[in-house]
């Protein structure tokens, strides 16, 4: 198989159809539901919290709320009132069994829950996706992280509705340097690789640093795109505002650092500053104008008329043309 990730592969522009890049469609429909762009903020403690899931849910975005420190219940009950949508993040440990058995119980059914382990390829995943099909059966199911076609196939045969692909390609993630293990450095083609075997949505997480990504990530089978880094640095972001030199940032740590489980044990996470960048709406827009860009550029009109260019791949054993199969 061909390896490569985002920073040596480039599209094929095809002719342009469209009289203005604003003609183009940037939405994508995830769990009966459409969203602006395919683009979600990760589920971590310094990219999202109450009050950015209730603007991006009242806004047109999908999120998915993290799970640290959180009452899920309460966060769930606060969104219905809102007359939002409900998007929550669980582990597979009893505490979140109970969670999902109390949900059922209050009758608050979250229309999206995401089984959030380093691991995804695990028995007690598909312990979690059966408990959570059979006590909330209404709810969209988004189960990872895994990394290869097996694990997507099993992940869907277990009853997710969507899986989340990528093994510590992230910016604050050291799974690679810390076990040996992973997608970093050719999680694209883990994406292309594991889209070939999928049924259902795939959710590609990690190893996104330009806009540009995104579309490739489309390209390569992607429903939905995952962000962290580039999404953590903004004046609402929940990290720490530190200055450094005059200079302002905002913390941003891995879910798996011990920044954020408070002991140092089976750390796969570390901590940086990312420079404070405006408004987390301005940078959305931002992406969804370049979206719509790389729709013209692929001679279409639709987000999904992407999937249709050929690419090259620069340098190394793989570089070349490669035409579409």
């Amino acid at each position: 198989m061909e390896i490569f990730d985002y920073d040596n592969v480039l599209l094929l522009p095809r002719k342009c159809r469209v009289e203005s890049r604003s003609e183009c469609d940037a939405s994508m429909v995830l769990g009966g539901r459409s969203f602006r762009i395919p683009v979600v903020p990760a589920n971590m403690k310094t990219v999202v919290d109450e009050a950015i899931c209730l603007w991006l849910a009242q806004n047109g975005y999908f999120y998915v709320m993290h799970r640290f420190d959180l009452d899920n219940l309460k966060f769930v009950r606060w969104m219905k009132e809102q007359g939002a949508f409900a998007s929550i993040s669980l582990g597979v440990k009893k505490a979140d069994y109970e969670t999902a058995d109390q949900l059922a119980a209050q009758g608050l059914a979250p229309e999206y829950v995401t089984i959030d382990i380093a691991h995804g390829h695990a028995d007690s995943v598909k312990n979690m996706i059966a408990h959570l099909k059979a006590k909330l059966p209404s709810t969209f199911v988004i189960a990872g992280n895994v990394g290869t076609p097996e694990a997507v196939i099993d992940l869907e045969n277990w009853g997710a509705d969507a899986t989340k692909v990528g093994i510590g390609p992230g910016k604050v993630c050291i799974t690679r340097m810390k076990t040996g293990f992973g997608t970093g450095g050719w999680q694209l083609s883990a994406l292309k690789w594991c889209a070939r075997v999928a049924t259902k949505p795939i959710i590609a997480d990690g190893g996104i640093r330009e806009h540009g990504d995104i579309a490739k990530s489309i390209r390569f089978g992607a429903s939905m795109v995952m962000i962290g880094s580039m999404l953590a640095g903004h004046e609402e972001s929940p990290g720490q505002t530190v200055e450094v030199d005059g200079q302002l940032y905002k913390e941003y740590y891995g879910s798996a650092s011990d920044f954020n489980k408070g002991e140092y044990r089976h750390v796969e996470g570390k901590r940086i500053l990312e420079p404070v960048k405006g408004k987390l709406a301005d940078t959305l827009r931002e992406m969804q104008e370049d979206i719509q860009s790389s729709i013209s550029y692929s001679g279409g009109k639709r987000l999904l008329d992407i999937r249709k260019v050929n690419y090259v791949i620069l340098g190394g054993d793989n570089a070349g043309e490669h035409l579409l199969m």
